[in-house]
């Protein structure tokens, strides 16, 4: 069994519990990737920079409150974790 499948299985089980804390992460993760992101000012690549973080959030979020199948929740998740975590190592390398 793959770490995604176990991964997947276990979110599947506890997914009530899981959602609570996924919401938690995705939004605190995209915040970090905001502020590092306006720290560089306000030009167009910035502006589109904090419109992928909010779009990824909000898609993340918004599978969670209309009741997803929990696989696309965690699918979302990981892709919301992934470009957010992405977009603060950018910040930070430029």
């Amino acid at each position: 069994m793959t770490l995604y499948a176990k991964m997947n299985a276990d979110f599947s089980e506890n997914y009530i519990g899981y959602s609570a804390l996924a919401i938690i992460a995705s939004t605190c993760l995209g915040s970090i990737a905001i502020m590092t992101t306006l720290f560089d000012g306000n030009g167009f690549l910035q502006m589109f920079l904090v419109f992928l973080t909010v779009a990824v959030c909000n898609a993340h979020n918004a599978a969670i409150l209309t009741v997803q199948k929990p696989k696309l929740v965690l699918d979302l998740l990981i892709l919301s974790l992934a470009v957010n975590s992405l977009i603060i190592i950018g910040n930070g390398l430029f």
